[in-house]
């Protein structure tokens, strides 16, 4: 490391201690040409995730902007907030496990709104009125229409064997 001092390129490390954080290693260096010391820091250079917007802007993920979405998806619907967390976490490891660096909007939108299908379908009827921008009523219904289809052929009640009379 260049000495500040002299800018001499050789130096010894003295001290070497982590932050509290332990997010970075603070390390107290002698020059090996003026003896004076010196402290540097070392830390990850994280790359942050990124989503890409409707409109082509880019942003970083925020997890709390996710979460938030999700409450307000799921206000006074009796889903616990361990469920509600487990979404945001599958969301955020999708991000992180994803070789790019890069999601869009829309595959992270279809992600949560699958998850909220599963847990609650009001909240996802909420979060989709959202999340799809519905411009009129006749969206949502048809929204609403394709999720009751989807209903009827998940679950359909048995059929009462009628009594025969003699």
């Amino acid at each position: 490391m260049k000495c500040p001092f002299c800018g001499f390129m050789e130096d010894k490390v003295v001290d070497s201690r982590e932050s509290k954080e332990g997010d970075s290693i603070r390390r107290r260096r002698e020059c090996l040409k003026c003896e004076r010391r010196f402290t540097s820091y070392e830390r990850i250079d994280e790359i942050p995730y990124m989503v890409v917007k409707k409109d082509g802007r880019r942003e970083k993920f925020e997890r709390q902007k996710v979460l938030a979405g999700v409450l307000r998806a799921c206000e006074k619907r009796p889903i616990s907030m361990g469920k509600m967390e487990q979404l945001v976490n599958e969301v955020e490891s999708y991000l992180i496990d994803s070789p790019e660096r890069e999601r869009t909007t829309t595959e992270v939108g279809a992600m949560i709104m699958n998850g909220l299908k599963q847990l609650d379908k009001v909240a996802y009827i909420r979060f989709a009125s959202v999340y799809r921008d519905f411009k009129d009523v006749s969206e949502f219904r048809a929204e609403l229409e394709s999720l009751l289809n989807s209903k009827e052929k998940e679950f359909k009640p048995p059929v009462k064997a009628k009594k025969q009379t003699h």
